[in-house]
C-alpha cells in the first residue's frame, strides 16, 4: 500500500472532551474522525493481567481479564492499535464482550451496570514502533508512534478499564484541554 501522507487530513484527537461522546450514544472515534470512512478489526478474548494493568485495575498479576484488541483504519489507512482491559467479573455477560458494544460503546455499557467512567487519566509518550506495530500500522521506516496509556475510573474511584493505544505519529494531532468537556 502506498501512503499518501500529504493527502491524509490529520486526525485531531481532543482530550478530555472526546471521552464523553458516549453519553450521546456516539463512539469516541466519532469525536476524532467525524464522518470519515472508518473500519475496525476486533479480537476479544480472556487474557492474564500484565503487571502494570493489574496494578491500575487493583487486581492480581495474571488475574483473568477481558481483552478487546482493535486496529482502527481511517480512509483505508491503519492509524491506531488499541488494547482495552476490563475486570472479567465486572463485564461478563455484558455487550462489552461482543464485537459490537452498542450505542456509546463500552463506556455506555459500564454506565448501565453502575460503573460510569467519570475520570480519565492518560499518559502519553513518543517512541519508535516495535516491528509488529510498524507492520500492523503499515508505517514507513522512521515514523514514530504515540504510545498512550489511559485509565478510566468510576465515581467510587475504581479503575474499570485500562487501554493501551499505539497511534501513527504522522496521522494524529493530540489536543489537551483543562476545560470542561
Amino acid at each position: 500500500m502506498t501512503r499518501q501522507a500529504d493527502r491524509f487530513q490529520p486526525i485531531r484527537r481532543g482530550f478530555p472532551g472526546r471521552m464523553f461522546a458516549w453519553r450521546s450514544g456516539r463512539a469516541i472515534q466519532d469525536a476524532d474522525t467525524g464522518r470519515r470512512p472508518r473500519a475496525v478489526d476486533v479480537v476479544i478474548r480472556e487474557a492474564a493481567a500484565p503487571q502494570q494493568i493489574a496494578e491500575l485495575l487493583a487486581t492480581e498479576v495474571d488475574a483473568p481479564l477481558l481483552l478487546r484488541s482493535r486496529r482502527f483504519l481511517v480512509e483505508g489507512r491503519p492509524v491506531q492499535l488499541a488494547r482495552s482491559y476490563y475486570p472479567l467479573e465486572l463485564v461478563r455477560g455484558t455487550q462489552i464482550t461482543e464485537n459490537d458494544t452498542g450505542p456509546g460503546g463500552a463506556y455506555a455499557r459500564l454506565a448501565e451496570i453502575g460503573h460510569e467512567p467519570v475520570e480519565f487519566i492518560e499518559t502519553v509518550c513518543t517512541r519508535m514502533p516495535s516491528p509488529e506495530e510498524g507492520e500492523q500500522l503499515e508505517l514507513p521506516g522512521g515514523t514514530p508512534v504515540f504510545a498512550v496509556l489511559r485509565a478510566a475510573y468510576a465515581a467510587e474511584g475504581r479503575c474499570v478499564e485500562v487501554t493501551e493505544m499505539i497511534l501513527d505519529g504522522s496521522a494524529y494531532e493530540l489536543e489537551y484541554s483543562s476545560g470542561r468537556p
